[in-house]
């Protein structure tokens, strides 16, 4: 005999781990129906990695001295093969993986895009959680400034389908290798002239990763910050251009932007153009896409120099905005409700409703509470029509005793003026005409 569990023993989901509901599933397949939408103009083709990869892919592909690995990673050693795993903590390095893996760019390049859960162990808050979900646009072995702005204006049509306003557009640039270390250096003689200003954290990554302090939260640093050698200071002439191509570019398709200084990568493979998109609607959580080129990234990870340049998305975030925005769609409702008086016209109703499911009308079928015996009743018609009006269908569909036996299946509008909600007979052999009918509505 199983043991009930108490009521200290009731098991809930983990904190920042977030079940997903019916209610609110449906505003997911919405945006996931707008993005694949989309994903399609362009060209991007979806690809689905792994959510647990080796550990070593994301101290080389994110670094060792950000964060994410030092702090939000969740990690752990295989108990059977002794091997060093981790759940994704984002997806970028996992394409990355792949396409050296699969050798994705051996004839040209790729244009991908993926949704899914990513992992990260931090403090819950609105808009950033432990299980969250990213979309992520990667454009792999394009060198061209036209691809960097290309993704911008990918982003901006998405947010645009989906009816988003009131949000802004940052961009940078990061030149090369030779001006980001050029700029590096004077970040850190900088920053060592104010080390009386540095928090514990500035301090940290000082001589480690100096172009973190830059994105510094801490308003006491804010000033002295503000007033840091830019990196834009350190570029050369085809950097320049390089940055000029894509302002141009996106002046053309109507995109509305503005350079930050401040918006920096704090990784050595990254070059050349980085952006946000910005809403100043959710608090402090207002990032909600970040991307940029990462020309470098593919050799770290052990394959041949390739360019590439990405985006990710919090889902989550987007949603949140929408909500905030009023631009939802309401909850899908079924397009009939069929109300079922006795057991013993099952057979004829499910074969007549698999005929309308089969021209595309959503119908839900009343069941009973308990089991039923030949000739026993469903329930009583009241209590029937009341939750079919509560589905939110807009016709209540009648198989009585005395419809079925004229062939005939009574339909009774439940929207609309209650006046003209008379109900109206349709033999069965019409329910196709019906639902024909119905789908043009």
């Amino acid at each position: 005999m199983v043991e009930k569990a108490s009521k200290a023993d009731k098991l809930s989901a983990i904190k920042g781990m977030n079940d997903i509901l019916p209610s609110q599933s449906a505003h997911w397949e919405w945006f996931e129906e707008t993005v694949r939408g989309v994903m399609a103009t362009y060209g991007y083709r979806n690809i689905r990695t792994p959510i647990v990869e080796p550990t070593a892919l994301f101290v080389r592909g994110t670094g060792d001295t950000t964060d994410i690995v030092e702090k939000e990673m969740y990690s752990f050693e295989d108990r059977l093969n002794g091997e060093h795993l981790t759940l994704r903590p984002e997806n970028t390095p996992g394409v990355v993986r792949a396409a050296i893996e699969h050798n994705l760019t051996y004839e040209g390049g790729k244009r991908l895009f993926y949704m899914g859960p990513m992992f990260r162990h931090e403090r819950p808050q609105r808009g950033r959680y432990r299980q969250f979900y990213q979309l992520g646009a990667e454009a792999l072995g394009f060198s061209g400034s036209e691809v960097d702005a290309e993704a911008m204006v990918l982003v901006h049509q998405l947010f645009e389908k989906l009816g988003l306003k009131q949000f802004r557009v940052e961009m940078n640039s990061l030149g090369v290798p030779a001006e980001r270390l050029a700029h590096r250096q004077a970040l850190i003689t900088y920053f060592e002239q104010h080390r009386n200003e540095l928090d514990a954290d500035a301090q940290r990554r000082l001589l480690t990763n100096p172009l973190r302090i830059l994105d510094t939260k801490n308003p006491a640093m804010q000033d002295m910050v503000k007033a840091a050698p830019q990196l834009l200071s350190f570029l050369g002439e085809s950097s320049l251009k390089h940055l000029d191509t894509v302002k141009g570019l996106l002046d053309a398709c109507g995109v509305a932007w503005s350079v930050n200084p401040r918006l920096v990568r704090g990784l050595d493979y990254y070059s050349h153009t980085v952006f946000e998109f910005i809403t100043d609607e959710l608090g402090a959580q207002g990032t909600l896409c970040g991307g940029g080129r990462y020309d470098g990234l593919f050799e770290i990870l052990g394959g041949k120099p390739t360019p590439a340049v990405g985006w990710g998305m919090g889902i989550e975030r987007v949603l949140e905005l929408l909500k905030t925005q009023s631009l939802l769609p309401a909850e899908p409702t079924p397009d009939a409700f069929a109300i079922i008086p006795h057991s013993d016209s099952l057979p004829v109703v499910m074969t007549t409703l698999q005929t309308l499911r089969a021209q595309g009308v959503c119908v839900q079928m009343h069941a009973a509470g308990a089991a039923t015996s030949e000739g026993e009743r469903m329930g009583s018609m009241k209590s029937q029509f009341k939750k079919a009006d509560s589905s939110g269908a807009r016709f209540a569909l009648v198989f009585g005793a005395d419809e079925l036996a004229q062939g005939c299946v009574a339909i009774k509008a439940l929207r609309g003026d209650p006046a003209q909600n008379q109900q109206r007979l349709v033999p069965l052999a019409d329910a196709v005409r019906w639902a024909a009918s119905l789908r043009q509505v």
